[in-house]
């Protein structure tokens, strides 16, 4: 058992890496009983593609509004006590949505607004979170603790908490939300435990000026202003298409609520086979070759799935998918937390979180339009195309990344 303990989490990473990522699997269990609870109580709710869409946007919204001010904040305080407290009041309103599906007084406009407050809440909390890792661990290891960290997140987030959400959901959607309430409190319980050594003073300055810094010094950083701009353009077409995702794969696959989770399942399978792969695929292929592969690869599957009307089909491609976004995920996280110094890695981090789910609310809204003017594969093949043309677009610029990774 040692032995084993030692593999998933050598020591040399410390005490302080341990809890974060015992805190980190355990949040990531409940965010994945909710993956698949959360769009199950809204299409019960209603079958209107827009609002379906919407439940989606609302999540994504709150990121684009507060994303640079988390950043600041990140970094003017205790980020270890920002994370805790953060949980502490999801784990709140988680208990009472819980409360109010149990009760059937649960409405999709008091649903919305839950999302949203939620969605506000973690906007702060992975902010602070995706910080403390390179404060506890060696440059060094850093992609070691990243792959540690993001295994959490496709084997207990991806691959056990759907489908779990899902059989969760068909007894009881208030077993579901009750049991996310649960793993959120008690992810925030662990992270407490967590010590971090001595910040750097720092001068403290308007708000404002602070944001000004970490946006001038993503525009400046050739690598990461790559990372960004790519984020952004491909969450705009990703959100498009998996913003209806829960009417896709029941209407145009066929498959019920529990077939639905397994979609999600289907990509963390990818994600293991990533896993397993990552250390050789880096050891021989280039980080901007890397990029490339996976535009290209998340391009076609946004292609296939709007050609499909098989699940035989489909969850293959989900889980080539769900290997890609593995590796994309761990190496981008890595280039910039090796790139960003210390004193900035909350408000450089909250400019690359508004790319993300600035372009994934953009998306989640043309995908609700579209899907309402055509149908639920319309997303899918405007995201084909939005994808294929960025990929042309972009891809001399990916031998920036390659060249951060060196520095």
């Amino acid at each position: 058992m040692g032995r084993i303990v030692e593999t998933v989490v050598p020591a040399r990473l410390g005490t302080g890496f341990r809890w974060l990522l015992a805190s980190s699997w355990t949040s990531n269990l409940g965010d994945g009983i909710a993956l698949a609870a959360g769009p199950l109580l809204v299409a019960s709710l209603t079958r209107d593609p827009f609002l379906v869409s919407l439940a989606a946007g609302v999540q994504w919204l709150p990121p684009l509004l507060f994303g640079l001010v988390a950043g600041a904040v990140t970094d003017r305080v205790d980020r270890r006590l920002l994370v805790v407290l953060v949980d502490l009041l999801r784990a709140g309103v988680l208990a009472v949505l819980t409360l109010a599906v149990a009760t059937d007084l649960v409405t999709i406009g008091a649903l919305l607004g839950a999302l949203f407050v939620l969605g506000t809440a973690e906007v702060f909390a992975d902010n602070a979170s995706q910080t403390l890792l390179p404060t506890l661990v060696h440059r060094d290891d850093l992609a070691v603790g990243n792959a540690r960290m993001t295994t959490g997140f496709v084997t207990v987030n991806q691959l056990a908490g759907p489908p779990l959400g899902a059989a969760l959901f068909t007894v009881g959607a208030a077993w579901a939300f009750g049991a996310v309430a649960v793993l959120v409190a008690l992810g925030a319980v662990l992270v407490s435990r967590i010590v971090l050594p001595p910040a750097e003073p720092v001068q403290r300055r308007p708000v404002h000026h602070e944001i000004a810094e970490g946006f001038r010094w993503v525009v400046h950083h050739a690598a990461v202003r790559t990372l960004v701009l790519t984020i952004f353009v491909f969450n705009v077409t990703f959100g498009a298409a998996w913003s209806v995702l829960v009417l896709y794969a029941t209407q145009r696959l066929g498959l019920g609520e529990v077939g639905f989770g397994l979609v999600t399942t289907a990509q963390a399978v990818g994600g293991i086979a990533g896993i397993a792969a990552y250390g050789w695929i880096t050891r021989r292929v280039s980080l901007g070759n890397l990029m490339r592969v996976g535009l290209v690869v998340e391009t076609l599957t946004h292609l296939a799935l709007a050609l499909t009307t098989s699940p035989w089909v489909a969850m293959p491609v989900f889980v080539v998918f769900g290997a890609h976004a593995f590796v994309w995920g761990t190496t981008s996280v890595t280039v910039r937390q090796r790139a960003v110094p210390r004193h900035l890695q909350g408000r450089v981090g909250s400019v690359n979180l508004v790319g993300t789910f600035g372009g994934l609310v953009i998306g989640s809204g043309v995908g609700g339009v579209v899907a309402q003017q055509t149908s639920v594969t319309g997303p899918f093949w405007f995201a084909f195309a939005g994808s294929a043309v960025f990929v042309v677009l972009i891809w001399g610029q990916l031998r920036h990344v390659a060249h951060a990774d060196a520095d």
